[in-house]
């Protein structure tokens, strides 16, 4: 067991100097001075992960139960046999031996028992901060590297490398955060901004520990600049909400939608994306499987020379010009969907004068549920309705000259939320809960 242990000899150093350019001194370098000066904790760490994972799981077992166990401190062998009695001997044997040549148990040779040493109690509470903390739900992945900040924060031993890690954590989220936002894929967008509200709930926590740290006299002036440096990440990561709404309004406005059924390409992907066999959704569709008819060069040359002896009436010419026909009549639905901008725009038009609007007084606040302004309407006409919402207050659009430009020129604003609301409307089952309000300038008109 002595050839497991991570003490450095001779042999030892000359093996890590190899690894390094000739001229340089693995003893200069500083993180090679930390890592050898916490040779004990690694060699714990080594001793628990070394080999197969199976008996990485073993050795994590073994030490769990008996560090789990806060009845007693010290623990004979017939303790040991009769606590993990589903172990056979042999294999319980090799563990407790590993273990107690690497310092994780300790051996009591005058009273003929096991004892957990405090490292390895050390190393198992870490191990378990981060076992749990990976359990929990937490898509940010700051919840881990948040509690060591604090916790080292609580008994005045927090560490720049602490900080730095935390510090790359928001780095990287911004990174992701930014990549989601120029893919302009909608389904990224919104999957990214949930993680960006889980983030943004770690980020308060961390406010406060961050406040504490710069207020703290003794922490040194790289600790100040590694504390203030995860604020100005937080800033960046805070002020990417403008970000993720303006991308999500563009999308909203570039949505195609089929026909007049109010559906869009996004319900129709949402709608495939929940479904985890699409090929299923064709069992039954199809009454005979397809045939496929191969083309082959022997076929190709029958056909072309088919073509090329058969006799032609030679006409060709001779007919003179074809008769003049009228051009047939088409339907255009330009009319029928510009009248109905034209009955929203009067609508919304006539809530801008604080006239007679659904669910509206003028002694009440200057706003109104969404689905008062959408209904009465068939689901389709609701959701075109719907689909010109996000240009209310858009500048780019007031600038332009049309309908939509009046309509982006409207001093109302549309405040959406994620809730739904159910509804008893023949046409429409539940709708987003929102709100349509007034923009009232300050001043003598407001009395």
């Amino acid at each position: 067991m002595a050839a497991e242990s991570l003490t450095l000899g001779q042999d030892d150093a000359s093996s890590l100097q190899s690894h390094f350019h000739a001229g340089i001194s693995a003893d200069e370098i500083e993180q090679v001075f930390h890592l050898k000066r916490a040779q004990p904790t690694l060699q714990a760490f080594t001793a628990l992960f070394h080999g197969g994972q199976d008996g990485v799981l073993i050795r994590l077992l073994v030490l769990r139960e008996l560090a789990a166990d806060s009845t007693t401190s010290a623990f004979s062998r017939a303790d040991i046999n009769q606590k993990l009695a589903y172990l056979i001997p042999e294999s319980l044997e090799t563990v407790l031996t590993r273990l107690r040549s690497h310092g994780l148990l300790a051996w009591d040779a005058q009273a003929a028992v096991y004892r957990v040493t405090p490292m390895a109690r050390n190393v198992l509470s870490a191990l378990d901060t981060l076992l749990n903390m990976g359990q929990a739900d937490d898509e940010a992945d700051m919840g881990f590297l948040l509690s060591q900040v604090a916790g080292a924060q609580a008994v005045g031993g927090v560490t720049v490398d602490q900080l730095k890690h935390l510090l790359g954590r928001l780095v990287d989220l911004t990174e992701e955060f930014r990549d989601a936002i120029a893919s302009g894929s909608e389904f990224r967008l919104r999957t990214s901004q949930a993680k960006w509200h889980m983030a943004c709930d770690w980020v308060d926590k961390g406010s406060q520990i961050l406040r504490a740290i710069l207020a703290d006299d003794a922490a040194d002036s790289a600790t100040h600049k590694a504390a203030q440096a995860i604020g100005r990440a937080q800033s960046a990561l805070l002020n990417m909400q403008g970000m993720f709404s303006r991308a999500l309004n563009q999308i909203e406005r570039q949505r195609v939608h089929l026909g007049q059924s109010g559906l869009s390409t996004t319900d129709v992907k949402r709608w495939l994306l929940a479904h985890d066999d699409l090929a299923s959704l064709a069992r039954g569709a199809i009454d005979r499987p397809i045939v496929p008819l191969f083309g082959t060069p022997a076929e190709m040359i029958d056909v072309a020379e088919t073509e090329l002896l058969a006799e032609r009436n030679a006409v060709v010419g001779q007919a003179g010009l074809p008769v003049g026909q009228d051009a047939p009549l088409t339907v255009n639905d330009a009319p029928a969907v510009q009248a109905e901008l034209d009955d929203w725009l009067a609508r919304l038009s006539d809530f801008a004068n604080l006239g007679n609007f659904p669910s509206f007084s003028d002694d009440g606040p200057k706003s109104v549920p969404i689905q008062d302004s959408l209904l009465p309407a068939s689901f389709a006409i609701a959701s075109y309705r719907a689909s010109m919402l996000p240009l209310l207050g858009d500048a780019a659009e007031a600038s332009l000259q049309g309908a939509t430009a009046q309509l982006a020129r409207l001093p109302i604003t549309f405040a959406p939320t994620d809730d739904m609301v159910q509804l008893s409307d023949p046409h429409v089952a539940a709708m987003s809960i929102a709100t349509l309000s007034l923009v009232l300038e300050s001043g003598p008109a407001d009395e």
